[in-house]
Order: structure tokens, then C-alpha cells, then sequence
């Protein structure tokens, strides 16, 4: 007994010595694991994983349905081209598509210039392409439609009376259906759409035209590409509907995917879309036939997020105009104001700028 104590003592403090050698040798292995965390982002920002699927986001048109049998045969063509499913991710309005945007759900999309630049300044997407135009095209533009037998059937009736007339307008994401007429024609005159209407709806273009063809509104926005493909849909509908006022042509929808993908694999989807439709023979028949049906009847071009410098001017303008008719407390406050507006447009014209260098 006497002996097994200083051996279980000896023993007792071998072990204390091992678990302290233990910890020490621990603690270097603990910092590297910690430093192999803070690097991760680091090395997958330098390679991307690639990419397995796409999931693409539409504009509504006239409904979820009718935007996907638009762009189901696009989706498939790319489909095929890539070697991957492209998954549709369509919706009803533009407040979902740009939520979609912001959880990160969309990878690539055809967006309205407004969307696209939201999505740009965020850093989520990069352009891709635009719509390629041609002389023999009208230009896209913004317009109003009123009833041909209603009691409002002049602009300058309209402009007038404002707050006699119901109205059916876009989303404040679209360009058609609402920053062009509010900057062209109301906030001119000074008429702020969302407040000096006897009632408004908000919809898609096909849904503002048809309020105002059925007699649920006055006066409706809308665009020159999406009244035409009204007017074949709805041929009785659309001989009631006059328009009254044209805008300038403002900028044009682009085609975004997600600034994270792989550089090559962005320059694939370019191609793809710069391609398609050039091809001779049945194949390229058929895919012209596609581009038509898409309003994109000369196909697409290559572009970046320089082409969103139009929609920048046309958005500082629209703050301008806001700034300058509002109430304010005192001269001070609206100059503070608009300071605000110019450095804000001053960061979006360098970054966009910077696309192209």
C-alpha cells in the first residue's frame, strides 16, 4: 500500500502533463480551422461551383400562364443548348418577381429596366443582352388608352379633371405602366398618378387595357408592343380603345443572370442569346418564329450594365420632378433633398460606367 500511492501520485501528475501538452498542441490546429473558416468565402468567390440548373424569371404579361407558354419554347431551346434544365419561375405581378430577386431565387431574368437597375445596384445581377432593334421596327413606346364612345376621350379632358377619372396603371417597377407617364406627361402638369385619380387599379398591361375596354376604368397606361399583341388577343376589346398620348421611347428590357455565376458560363448564356435565331435552315425558321412571339423579332444583343444608363437618367429625373413639386417645411430641406438624388445618381453612373471599361 505504501508503494501504490506514490505510484497513483506519479501517475496523476503524468496524466496533468499530457492534457496541458495537449491543449498547446490543440490550440495552433484550433486557429488554422479558423482561418481555413475566414478564407472559404474568399476561395468560392474565386471559383464558383458550377452551375447545374438555371431558374429563370419572366415578366408577367397577361398572366403567369400565358408568359410561360410565351417563353417555354425559349427555356427548352436553352435547355437544350446547355445541357441542364431551365426551370421557369413565372409570377403575377412584379412585387413577387422582385422579392424572387432578392431571396436569391432567380438566376437569370428578363426584367423591366427599373427591375433590372434595382437588381444591379444590389450587386445580385449583371446584363447579359437586350433586345436588338431595327429600323423597319416602331419603336417601343409608352402609351394611354381611353374608350373611343367613353366620356373621356381627349387628353386634354384628362389632363384637366384628373381627379374625375378612374385609372388603371402598372406597377411602380414598370416603365410603360407608370415612370414614363409620370414623368413625361403628369408630373409635368402637375398630376401625381398615385394621389390625384378618383380611384385607381393596378395591374398588368394586358389587365389595364381591359379594364378600360369593359368600363371598370377611364383611362389606362400601357405600351405600344404589349397594345398590339392586345389587339390580337382581344380584337372586339381593342376596337373600343383609342390611344391619346405616345412617350418618347424609353429605355429597353434587359436580360440579367446572377453576377456570381461563373465568368464562362455567362459568356455561354450570351452566346446562346446572341445566337439564337441566326441559324439558316428549319432550325433557325423555328426560332425566329420564337423571337417573334417574344416581341424580339431581330433577336438580342450583346450587352452590359452600361445599357442601364438610360434608365438611371430617366429615374433621377422622375426624383427631380418628385422633389421639386412636394410640400416642404422649408427651401432647406428640399435642397437637402436633392443633394441626396444627384450623389445617389452619381454612384449608379459610375458603377454602370465602370461595366464597360
Amino acid at each position: 500500500m505504501t508503494l501504490a500511492r506514490p505510484f497513483a501520485s506519479l501517475l496523476a501528475s503524468l496524466l496533468a502533463s499530457l492534457l496541458v501538452l495537449a491543449a498547446f498542441a490543440a490550440a495552433p490546429a484550433v486557429a488554422q480551422v479558423q482561418h481555413g473558416a475566414a478564407a472559404a468565402p474568399a476561395a468560392e468567390k474565386a471559383a464558383p461551383p458550377a452551375v447545374r440548373m438555371i431558374r429563370f424569371g419572366v415578366l408577367p404579361l397577361g398572366g403567369t400562364v400565358e408568359s410561360r407558354a410565351l417563353w417555354a419554347p425559349l427555356m427548352n431551346d436553352m435547355s437544350r443548348a446547355l445541357g441542364m434544365p431551365v426551370n421557369m419561375y413565372s409570377v403575377p405581378t412584379y412585387e413577387e418577381l422582385d422579392r424572387a430577386i432578392g431571396r436569391d431565387e432567380i438566376d437569370m431574368a428578363f426584367l423591366s429596366a427599373k427591375m433590372a437597375l434595382d437588381a444591379v445596384m444590389q450587386r445580385r445581377m449583371k446584363v447579359l443582352a437586350q433586345i436588338a432593334r431595327h429600323p423597319s421596327v416602331p419603336e417601343h413606346r409608352a402609351v394611354l388608352l381611353v374608350r373611343k364612345a367613353g366620356p373621356l376621350n381627349t387628353l386634354e379632358g384628362l389632363l384637366a379633371q384628373p381627379e374625375k377619372w378612374r385609372l388603371a396603371r402598372g406597377d411602380s417597377r414598370s416603365v410603360t405602366g407608370f415612370i414614363v407617364p409620370q414623368s413625361q406627361l403628369f408630373l409635368p402638369n402637375n398630376i401625381e398618378m398615385e394621389t390625384r385619380f378618383r380611384s385607381e387599379i393596378v395591374g398588368t398591361h394586358q389587365a389595364t387595357a381591359l379594364a378600360v375596354a369593359n368600363g371598370d376604368a377611364d383611362v389606362a397606361t400601357n405600351n405600344t408592343t404589349d397594345f398590339e399583341r392586345f389587339r390580337q388577343q382581344f380584337p372586339v376589346e381593342a376596337e373600343r380603345l383609342q390611344v391619346v398620348w405616345e412617350s418618347e421611347p424609353p429605355p429597353g428590357a434587359p436580360m440579367v443572370v446572377r453576377r456570381d455565376f461563373p465568368p464562362e458560363f455567362q459568356v455561354r448564356l450570351q452566346n446562346f442569346l446572341t445566337g439564337y435565331g441566326r441559324a439558316k435552315g428549319a432550325r433557325g425558321d423555328a426560332e425566329r418564329e420564337v423571337l417573334k412571339s417574344l416581341r424580339a423579332a431581330y433577336g438580342y444583343v450583346a450587352a452590359d450594365d452600361s445599357a442601364l444608363l438610360p434608365q438611371a437618367r430617366l429615374e433621377h429625373q422622375l426624383g427631380r420632378q418628385r422633389a421639386m413639386a412636394a410640400s416642404w417645411v422649408n427651401e432647406a430641406a428640399r435642397e437637402q433633398r436633392l443633394q441626396r438624388i444627384e450623389k445617389a445618381y452619381a454612384e449608379q453612373v459610375e458603377m454602370l460606367r465602370s461595366a464597360a471599361r
